[in-house]
């Protein structure tokens, strides 16, 4: 496939690393006007090395966080209704799938000419950081590409099933041609760059080392990595385990965030997003740069509320009933952290975990055009010890008391509960929920994951955990990706002025839909498309 655009953008972001040369150093400098990669400069290459685009938007609008209020309100943005609807979205701005692709693209051209400059100098140790942060930011960026834009891995069928172009060198030609591979391919190409690049990662070489992939947030990706890269004789959960211990040490409990004292504070404006994403919480392991407005679409603004987290899957989520104690309005029983907002009507149009603050950058004062940032806690101790959770559920009885110490470090951390979790009463208290059916909101609704339940028990110990998840993670994105792993089944519910309820489509477990349609400029190049249904 023709990938001409990517690669002059890809040569675009790393000429202006270093930005122009003065007037005066005119002469002094190469003809194009940037400056020569060297080992003595090379590292600065590599703050290009992240993506600039988040799934946040993407996911939580394809995920059941998300319900139509169609009647009352406006979309933000056509892209906005594109995702929620499931529909190949033609749009590029911010947030977008074709934001995504470029800026994963534009990283991992970064990380290719880093790993370069590495080799020709002899690969010396005095670069091994270099080339540890370029290896895993160069798994990274493909996993978030794979996240979205493929299926959720199955060893069934990841042989045949649509990958990603895995890009490792350095492009040299103007019209390269690039094939997507196989969904095996990527996996196995992501856990080569992992494991190559995560020990020879050192944190001290970092001015701030929450911004970089240090040795913990690499730990963090390796246990989110295994946890979707399911194997038939479940030995990738060991590695979930393995990763996740180095991350959490010998006491999660010390390690976790204190929604206590989050919660605590003023949820009005920014100061709890911008508490959220501080880079002295030991909690957060990887914060991530993003443009976006994601800030504006799903927070406490008269702003993109027709497809909103509002009061119908909150019912599901932050205001749901769980074994930690059934919420109420004043918070006394359920979890931290809640801001329900409302525009005008006497129900909240957002209900909103306040996490992600909307930062501008002023364009032009005089006609008031911003660029719109947040910053995304891509890695943290919470959600790693929710990966070791699932993965000792995994494993089957023997690790249930595992899973079970770690399901109690969530609920002491996250809610107000003091009555210690047991497999008995998760197990009765999931085991007598009905699944969902329209139109009635609850937790539980049928798994259909390409790997093998063992039983009652086990399901209702997932059903646990991906209650806790959904509810912490709300607003970043990965509830879409549970959906893909566990193959759930989701409705677009929509709730009209006058309280009717319905359901405009479904996304069944087998629906192509469940990969994000590549750009439409990359299939007009000639790349394959992801299948659709006719």
């Amino acid at each position: 496939m023709k990938m001409k655009k990517y690669i002059i953008l890809a040569s675009i972001a790393t000429a202006f690393i270093f930005g122009l040369s003065s007037c005066s150093d005119f002469l002094d400098e190469l003809p194009d006007n940037r400056t020569e990669l060297t080992p003595d400069n090379v590292s600065k290459i590599l703050l290009a090395a992240y993506p600039t685009t988040a799934i946040c938007e993407m996911a939580e609008m394809a995920s059941d966080n998300t319900d139509a209020y169609p009647n009352n309100f406006s979309a933000f943005n056509r892209l906005q209704e594109d995702l929620y609807k499931w529909e190949d979205s033609s749009e590029r701005e911010d947030d977008s799938p074709s934001a995504l692709w470029e800026s994963c693209y534009i990283a991992i051209a970064a990380c290719n000419q880093a790993l370069k400059v590495v080799e020709d100098a002899g690969s010396p140790a005095s670069l091994d950081p270099v080339k540890g942060e370029a290896l895993v930011c160069r798994a990274y960026a493909h996993f978030q590409l794979a996240n979205i834009f493929c299926k959720a891995y199955s060893s069934a069928t990841a042989k045949t099933d649509l990958g990603i172009p895995y890009m490792k060198d350095v492009e040299t030609t103007v019209l390269p041609s690039y094939d997507r591979g196989t969904l095996e391919d990527v996996y196995k190409n992501i856990e080569a760059d992992l494991l190559a690049g995560m020990d020879l990662i050192r944190d001290d070489v970092y001015s701030v080392p929450k911004y970089h992939f240090t040795r913990k947030a690499a730990y963090a990706f390796a246990a989110r990595f295994y946890l979707y890269y399911v194997q038939p004789d479940l030995s990738n959960y060991d590695e979930v385990i393995r990763f996740a211990d180095r991350v959490l040490g010998n006491n999660a409990s010390a390690v976790v965030r204190d929604w206590e004292s989050l919660g605590a504070l003023d949820l009005n404006g920014d100061v709890a997003p911008n508490a959220y994403v501080d880079a002295s919480n030991s909690a957060n392991l990887l914060l991530v740069s993003a443009h976006s407005y994601w800030g504006y679409v799903h927070a406490p603004y008269g702003l993109g509320e027709r497809y909103a987290h509002g009061p119908l899957a909150a019912m599901e989520t932050c205001r749901s009933s769980g074994l930690w104690g059934d919420y109420s309005s004043n918070k006394a029983a359920s979890v931290y952290y809640l801001y329900p907002w409302s525009n005008s009507s006497a129900l909240p149009t957002k209900v909103i975990l306040q996490k992600v603050a909307q930062y501008k950058e002023m364009v032009d004062p005089v006609a008031g055009t911003i660029n719109g940032h947040i910053i995304n806690a891509a890695f943290t101790t919470d959600e790693t010890l929710l990966c070791r959770a699932e993965a000792y559920i995994m494993k089957g009885s023997g690790f249930y008391q595992q899973a079970i110490a770690d399901l109690n470090v969530w609920q002491s951390a996250f809610t107000r509960s003091t009555t210690p979790l047991t497999v008995e009463a998760i197990d009765t208290y999931y085991g007598n929920m009905p699944y969902y059916t329209l139109p009635a909101p609850t937790v539980k609704k049928e798994l259909h994951p390409a790997f093998t339940i063992a039983d009652r028990t086990q399901e209702n110990l997932i059903h646990c955990l991906l209650h806790a998840r959904r509810v912490m993670t709300l607003h970043e994105g990965l509830r879409w990706l549970d959906i893909k792993r566990f193959g759930i089944v989701i409705y677009r519910r929509y709730i009209t002025s006058s309280g009717m309820f319905g359901a405009s489509d479904v996304l069944a477990t087998d629906d192509p839909r469940r990969a994000i349609q590549i750009p439409s400029d990359v299939i007009s190049a000639g790349m394959k498309p992801n299948p659709r249904n006719k």
